[in-house]
């Protein structure tokens, strides 16, 4: 385990504090490697999980990005069907430095010709139609290819190991350093609403979302800490895996002991909001006065149908997360990059 001590109550300042090194799970990383040196170094597939219905007043359109982040491609398709940006859908946010693949909807009001569309970085992959518009934590999960790029020589005997405890054991569910955004400049965006400062609505959206996941990863970490990220202890709520239902822990018996080790259900952690009692106080401050409601995420993340392959120079890993999960969460138990 990593010995480093998280920092739990980042002080108001105009300068972003450092993101703390939370604990890891399986141990200190094993290697330092670079990411996203080219955009087909980190690829990203959406999974919807459901068929479109084949019918109805959406276009449905599987799209390939490059080097394009998914609220901008959406504003493109809403520009060449002639519809308010608003009425574009998607399941969720994609990388920008990579390449990703992932369904956006359109309504179809205008019969627009998506065999002409001419984007830069945008193909149009496939196009089905639905009754409905695409809403938000829609897809099933997310599938990631992703190489690792070294220069110093890795010990393979070291690596299968660890990946075998990630494959079978999952990590801690953290909030990826993206969500903090460049530098942990976020940090300063959630300090301004929390002193009272006046934001556009997607910033307003973005400094909550920045308190929430950092009081999380705070109280993961301690979890981690005490080896109770991935065991259900009296008093917690259990996570369904692979949906967001939550039920509270009444008696922890040996049948709920076993399905959390099966990693049927997860120990849930608190996602902070108006009632909480998170630190520091301006920023639980905030959150009453925007009244957002309290909720649960889970403190650990399944990785399914981890493979790998070693090179000299390169590491390719291929696994699939569920929706609202972090890639990098999973690199960060294996290497720094």
């Amino acid at each position: 385990m990593s010995q480093s001590t998280p920092q739990s109550t980042p002080q108001s300042t105009s300068q972003a504090p450092p993101l703390p090194d939370w604990l890891r799970a399986h141990g200190a990383p094993l290697f330092k490697a670079q990411i996203r040196s080219r955009p087909e170094d980190f690829q990203v597939t959406e999974d919807l999980g459901w068929e479109p219905s084949g019918d109805g007043e959406h276009d449905y359109l599987f799209i390939e990005k490059i080097g394009a982040n998914t609220e901008w491609v959406a504003k493109q398709l809403a520009h060449y069907a002639n519809v308010p940006d608003k009425d574009v859908g998607f399941s969720g946010l994609k990388d920008r430095h990579a390449i990703t693949r992932q369904w956006f909807s359109v309504p179809r009001w205008h019969s627009p010709d998506w065999s002409q569309l001419a984007v830069e970085g945008v193909r149009v992959v496939s196009l089905e139609r639905h009754l409905r518009k695409l809403r938000r934590g829609a897809h099933r999960s997310n599938v990631f290819i992703i190489v690792l790029r070294y220069e110093d020589v890795i010990d393979a005997d070291s690596v299968r190991p660890r990946v075998r405890q990630i494959a079978e054991g999952g990590v801690p569910n953290y909030f990826g350093e993206q969500r903090f955004g460049r530098n942990g400049g976020n940090l300063r965006l959630a300090d301004s609403l929390a002193d009272g400062k006046r934001l556009p609505r997607d910033k307003r959206s973005m400094a909550i979302s920045t308190i929430r996941s950092y009081v999380f990863n705070s109280a993961l970490s301690a979890r981690v800490a005490q080896s109770t990220w991935n065991h259900l202890i009296p008093g917690d709520k259990a996570n369904l895996e692979g949906s967001g239902s939550v039920f509270d822990i009444v008696e922890l018996d040996a049948e709920l002991r076993g399905r959390c080790e099966t990693m049927d259900i997860h120990p849930a952690g608190v996602l902070v909001g108006a009632g909480s009692d998170c630190q520091p106080e301006h920023w639980q401050k905030a959150l009453e006065k925007a009244r957002v409601t309290e909720d649960n995420r889970s403190l650990r993340l399944k990785v399914y149908d981890l493979t790998f392959e070693i090179g000299d120079t390169e590491m390719m890993l291929s696994f699939s997360l569920g929706r609202g999960a972090y890639a990098t969460s999973v690199l960060r138990e294996l290497c720094h990059w």
